[in-house]
């Protein structure tokens, strides 16, 4: 019997579907998940991501999902909907749907689409474009964050009405700017679903000017960003040979600062040093507050990388976790996509994670500018040095060349690595820390009283193009 009523709630996206635009579909109904329907209530359950989620729902699609549910399962259906508050500790709750009570519910076999008010209302609705997984809960709190954090959700409670207005926010790329601001806006649909906020990037706005030009339409284009409560936009150092649309940004800016709306804007770098900022619009966001993001360390790192595991489900070893976080360059977005790439990887392969694979994911995930020697890295060198194969170096002989190799591989490991001599030891053939400890003795000594060795060393060292 659930199937047969699954059936009949997927009926019900399909009639949706042929009403509503392939970008509304995908955002406001792929994510809802059926959850039950009780013939003796008549009650449809629906679980939504989010409260923000339920009220966009509730406010800009109750006509249509009533009329689909009318025609699909044939009854006065009831809907209620069960939001999901906090992912990590399983909380959620159920809400009613509030039914419109002059809904006029069309013939079965009907099109909405034949329906006049159905589309008009959703031409005037007003899609945010937020991301709803980047939610102030999802977004880790550290020292290099923690006052923007702060002031966001100061903003985010009360839009327009402190005087952190407006909001300027710069950081270099990967610091969780995006994430913040996102988070702002979802916080404030939540807490003021009425008010029309509006998340857009710095070139999307650039196309829509240029765009309004070309179909001489400015004055409406200006008009729609005027009628904005909180406008987010995000990387403005795009702006920078755009000068025809930073005027018209002024004018937008000048009218909603003067109506006390909320702006919020994110760049890589200080209004002081971008150069196509006119003194005017300096002064303007000076008056409020500018705020700095910084890199990640490698703590807010870690529990970047913990809370993702534990948000989604995944297994990571300890020490995986603090390598990614000391290689990823303080970059959230390197974070994240190592760990996607740790996943498939292991999924792929059906191997478990660890050092030896996160080696290798670093350095095709990771932008190789400063970032540490893997194992990988020394023994590739030192292998092609010597002429020597790996699976040599990893199998139990006890031919000299290998051993030579494997001494100097677990040598220049301890010297350019982080890592404790056990751990070396498996990640060379299995051996255990003692076997690293006498080859880094041995390597010690011989380079006292070897300097044809000293040479070798120093010319795969010299190969490895680090800094000495």
């Amino acid at each position: 019997m659930h199937n047969s009523h699954k059936a009949l709630w997927d009926n019900c996206l399909q009639l949706i579907r042929q009403n509503v635009n392939e970008q509304q579909y995908k955002t406001w109904f792929e994510p809802i998940v059926f959850e039950s329907y009780s013939e003796s209530e008549a009650t449809l359950l629906l679980q939504v991501p989010s409260a923000y989620f339920c009220e966009y729902l509730e406010q800009h699609f109750i006509r249509l999902m009533y009329w689909a549910l009318t025609n699909s399962f044939k009854a006065n259906v009831k809907l209620n909907y069960r939001i999901v508050t906090d992912k990590e500790h399983k909380l959620n709750r159920v809400e009613e749907a509030e039914k419109p009570a002059d809904i006029d519910v069309p013939a079965a076999g009907t099109h909405v689409n034949q329906s006049p008010s159905v589309l008009e209302a959703a031409a005037r609705e007003l899609n945010p474009q937020l991301d709803l997984h980047k939610t102030f809960q999802t977004f880790i709190e550290g020292d290099a964050n923690r006052l923007p954090r702060t002031i966001g959700v100061s903003i985010a409670e009360h839009p327009g009405k402190s005087t952190f207005n407006p909001f300027f926010i710069f950081g270099p790329s990967g610091c969780g700017k995006t994430h913040l601001i996102n988070a702002i806006g979802v916080r404030c649909k939540e807490m003021y679903p009425h008010k029309r906020v509006l998340y857009v990037s710095a070139r999307l706005f650039q196309v829509q000017f240029t765009d309004a030009s070309r179909r001489n339409t400015v004055n409406d284009f200006i008009h729609f960003y005027q009628t904005i409560d909180v406008l987010i936009i995000d990387d403005v150092q795009e702006w920078a040979t755009a000068e025809k649309t930073v005027s018209t940004f002024f004018h937008i800016f000048d009218h909603l600062f003067r109506l006390g709306k909320q702006i919020i804007l994110a760049s890589d770098r200080p209004p002081v040093d971008l150069d196509w900022l006119k003194d005017r619009m300096l002064t303007r966001f000076s008056c409020g507050l500018i705020a700095e993001m910084e890199k990640p360390n490698v703590q807010l790192c870690i529990d970047i990388l913990n809370a993702k595991c534990r948000r989604d489900g995944l297994k990571i070893p300890a020490d995986v976790i603090q390598f990614i976080a000391e290689t990823a360059n303080g970059s959230v977005r390197d974070l994240e996509g190592v760990v996607n790439s740790l996943m498939a990887y292991s999924i792929v392969y059906n191997s478990g994670i660890d050092m030896r694979l996160a080696e290798r994911v670093i350095k095709r995930a990771v932008k190789v500018d400063n970032h540490p020697l893997t194992v990988d890295d020394i023994l590739e060198k030192v292998c092609g040095h010597y002429n020597v194969q790996q699976q040599h170096v990893f199998s139990k002989s006890r031919k000299r060349d290998y051993v030579l190799v494997r001494q100097v591989s677990m040598y220049l490991a301890q010297k350019y690595t982080k890592m404790p001599a056990s751990r070396i030891g498996q990640l060379i053939g299995g051996r255990d820390h003692s076997t690293v400890i006498h080859s880094c003795t041995t390597v010690e000594q011989r380079l006292k009283v070897d300097k044809s060795f000293q040479a070798e060393l120093s010319s795969i060292e010299n190969s490895f193009k680090l800094k000495q």
